[in-house]
């Protein structure tokens, strides 16, 4: 949709995704005497339940530099808004975002705290240049973006001539294991004549787990993933991979 104002041209564009009767997402664009920002590209996940929830996005890499506004507020509530926290890109502040944000791309982030338990938040983020502004608009329940961090220390051992064991740690940034425990997952991969082939293991609510009538001589790759016990939300990224071979007996 487009409009003159004042002799200075206007164009709005909406995306909109519904589900269930309610609104999801929202992609709008304004521009006044120049080209807007692109919308934000906003990812929201809570990598220790109830406590730590965060939205990221990157910076354009080929827009103007914009500024970003950053709102969230209970749907049935959308009088009361709320400021995010903004980190910016390669801010001292980083050392407060959860481990499974790295990435090689420049990342705004937003933390969330306090969220509510079993309630719809709206998220609004908009970028604002002298050609315009766009917005990012969504709902989420908590429950929903549950991802924790990957787990660490993974360690695979031989037990016996076909058997591997299989430990980790849970995810360092996970508070309150005793009340709010998680379960796992585990990949392993291998070659077949050339041909990759995996298996996907679990859930198992132990940090270990024997596996047993592998093959002698055969590079394997191991990989665990974590969840909400409940099943709220998604797995973790998979773990670092660990390689390794069971020694061939010896004649």
């Amino acid at each position: 949709m487009a409009a003159a104002v004042g002799g200075v041209r206007v164009a709005v564009a909406l995306l909109m995704c519904v589900l269930g009767g309610q609104a999801l997402d929202l992609l709008r664009a304004t521009a006044t005497s120049g080209s807007p920002p692109s919308p934000p590209r906003v990812h929201c996940w809570c990598s220790s339940y109830p406590n730590t929830t965060v939205c990221s996005w990157p910076e354009p890499s080929h827009s103007p530099p914009a500024l970003y506004l950053a709102t969230y507020s209970e749907r049935h509530q959308q009088s009361v808004i709320k400021q995010c926290q903004l980190i910016q890109p390669g801010s001292s502040s980083s050392f407060m975002i959860p481990a499974s944000s790295s990435s090689s791309k420049q990342m705004w982030f937003c933390l969330l705290p306090n969220l509510k338990l079993l309630t719809d938040y709206i998220i609004n983020i908009t970028a604002v240049s002298p050609g315009g502004s766009s917005s990012y608009l969504a709902s989420f329940m908590l429950e929903e973006i549950v991802k924790p961090d990957s787990p660490v220390d993974v360690r695979v051992s031989p037990r016996g001539p076909r058997n591997l064991l299989v430990e980790w740690s849970p995810p360092p940034s996970w508070a309150n294991l005793d009340i709010l425990p998680l379960k796992y997952q585990i990949l392993y991969q291998w070659e077949n004549r050339g041909t990759p082939k995996s298996v996907n293991l679990g859930p198992f609510e132990s940090t270990k787990v024997e596996l047993k009538g592998l093959i002698p001589g055969r590079p394997y790759t191991f990989q665990v993933c974590a969840k909400e016990l409940l099943g709220l939300g998604r797995c973790s990224d998979w773990s670092s991979p660990v390689n390794i071979t069971i020694p061939r007996a010896k004649v």
